[in-house]
């Protein structure tokens, strides 16, 4: 009976069905609006679950696929007389593999744990979780889409619900970091568009001899075939109007490259990120640091890197460049932070410049290593920012110095944070430590001086996590004048609590704690046993270095 289960419709549409039973709620009845929209969003989680251990870890190819014909717009036949048919098509189409079923079940762990975190939110509840919902099933259809087209109505459908989620609850600079982040969204999908319209009208076109069917598909596989598989395809051909030439390729290699490297974020289309990690409520910064940043590098290693491997091996000591400065460039920057939000923001930086590292390494550890530390970032950066959002709401505040010596008062919540620190500055045990040894080791062959230097990132991702965690935790306890006094962060609450001295603070409520202990549980776990994601996605990967290898080879030749 499982066998027949569709579990990727299940995991995609499942979000909705808590957006439906909202439509019939009351806005007005808050308690149970909240009930529903937690509820709803450990369904996913339930289907993701069952989807990792039905996952067959030791083949390379896509599983699960469900396909149906979704649109089929018929073209004129005056310049193809000859043609049965003449149609532009797209598939509801969905596959997992490797590569994108951790990141689907780290989407569906995460956007459950936000959900619990949502407590906080104490206004619209009725908007805000249904925003929330629609937002977890784009995600869920960026990383199981197999068809360009579906692709990019989920990628465009994740930007509205981030937007209006923080241009309503966020803090009080909201409007101006949802509208930033729209803009820069909004080029990188213009550039993604413009990509893709031209891959589906090069790659895309195909032609069945026996009937005389031409077409444009935007079926991922098919543009794969087509581009590397089929030499009678018509792209091959110079002396017809799809032809993609060695140009052509390079062209649409830094479109996406740019695109998606927004997205990512790479240096220097970071700023927007900056403000969405300072404005955006808890709940919603939860899902962008942990889910939405990784869409930018999923997109790059499954568009950018396998689509154009020639181009993309070809400038990798351009893309290694970049990652190491947004590496060292966020790590600097962290440092000299006073406040808690930017010092995390200017860390995912980093953390994303060391990914963008282990994909310029174009081999099997540094690829293995990326989509680990995906994983493991996701998770840690998503227990940051779910303390982030218990502390400000208890302190008023998330400037350094007015936080100090809170571990008297709050243990759990203080022991919490230190474990997170650890974890990402790369302690060995905790999950970030496999995903980073496997980057510099695959780094280490092409780029010894590029991972030599990407060496002093990590000694300063270590000083200074350690320095806001410790600040925090066991600097001397501020007095109530100074918690009240003047600098006092706008747009937080202005609660009584926000006066108190530290040992006035309660610990986390069992709402917050359990969804504290899940993070940090997965975050040793992976620590530990680090193969849950890596011998999941250690075939793809495999796969896919290996035909970036042989497509550079035969370009060559």
């Amino acid at each position: 009976m499982l066998d027949n289960l569709p579990l990727l419709s299940l995991i995609l549409l499942s979000p909705l069905l808590g957006v439906l039973i909202l439509l019939f709620v009351g806005k007005d009845n808050g308690r149970l609006l909240q009930r529903i929209g937690i509820a709803a969003s450990f369904l996913p989680l339930a289907f993701a679950s069952l989807l990792f251990v039905r996952f067959q870890a030791g083949l390379a190819d896509f599983q699960f696929a469900e396909r149906h014909a979704w649109i089929r717009i018929p073209l004129d036949k005056i310049l193809l007389k000859d043609a049965s048919s003449y149609t532009l098509s797209f598939d509801y189409h969905l596959a997992v593999d490797g590569l994108s079923l951790p990141l689907v079940f780290l989407t569906a762990l995460v956007v459950a744990m936000a959900a619990l975190a949502s407590v906080q939110i104490k206004k619209r509840r009725k908007l805000f979780y249904i925003l929330f919902l629609l937002l977890e099933t784009a995600m869920f259809g960026v990383f199981m889409a197999r068809d360009l087209f579906l692709f990019f109505l989920f990628f465009e459908a994740s930007l509205v619900p981030v937007f209006f989620l923080v241009g309503i609850w966020g803090s009080v600079n909201r409007e101006k970091a949802a509208i930033q982040f729209l803009l820069y969204n909004g080029l990188g999908s213009a550039l993604m568009l413009a990509a893709f319209l031209i891959l589906i009208a090069t790659a895309g076109f195909s032609l069945n001899e026996q009937t005389m069917a031409f077409g444009y598909s935007g079926d991922i596989q098919t543009i794969m075939d087509n581009l590397f598989h089929n030499p009678q395809a018509y792209l091959h051909f110079a002396d017809n109007p799809f032809t993609m030439t060695a140009g052509m390729k390079t062209f649409l290699f830094f479109l996406l490259l740019v695109a998606l490297g927004i997205k990512l974020p790479v240096f220097p289309f970071h700023t927007w990120m900056l403000k969405m990690h300072q404005e955006a409520p808890p709940a919603v910064v939860m899902i962008h640091s942990g889910i939405l940043l990784k869409m930018g590098a999923y997109g790059l290693i499954r568009f950018a890197f396998l689509m154009f491997p020639d181009p993309a091996k070809t400038w990798a000591p351009l893309i290694a460049a970049l990652g190491l400065i947004s590496l060292l460039y966020g790590a600097v920057l962290a440092f000299v932070q006073k406040e808690l939000r930017l010092t995390l923001a200017y860390s995912s930086v980093s953390q994303m410049g060391i990914v963008l590292l282990g994909l310029a390494a174009f081999n099997t550890e540094g690829w293995s290593g990326a989509v680990f530390l995906l994983v493991s970032h996701g998770l840690i950066s998503a227990l940051l920012f779910l303390l982030v959002g218990s502390l400000s709401e208890r302190t008023g505040t998330t400037e350094l110095s007015r936080m100090s010596g809170l571990a008297s008062s709050m243990p759990f919540m203080s022991g919490v944070l230190l474990f997170a620190g650890l974890a990402s500055l790369g302690l060995p045990g905790l999950s970030n430590f496999a995903g980073e040894l496997l980057i510099f080791v695959g780094l280490s062959g092409p780029y010894r001086w590029i991972a030599a230097a990407g060496l002093v990132g990590l000694v300063l991702a270590a000083a200074y996590m350690l320095r806001a965690v410790l600040a925090i935790t066991f600097g001397p306890s501020a007095t109530a004048e100074e918690r009240a006094g003047d600098g006092a962060e706008p747009g937080l609450p202005a609660a009584a609590e926000s006066v108190r001295p530290a040992a006035g603070y309660r610990d986390a409520r069992l709402i917050e704690a359990v969804p504290m202990i899940v993070l940090t549980t997965f975050i040793l776990l992976l620590g530990i046993y680090p193969g849950l994601v890596s011998h999941t996605a250690e075939k793809a990967v495999a796969g896919f270095t290996t035909h970036i290898e042989s497509a550079v080879t035969k370009a060559g030749e």
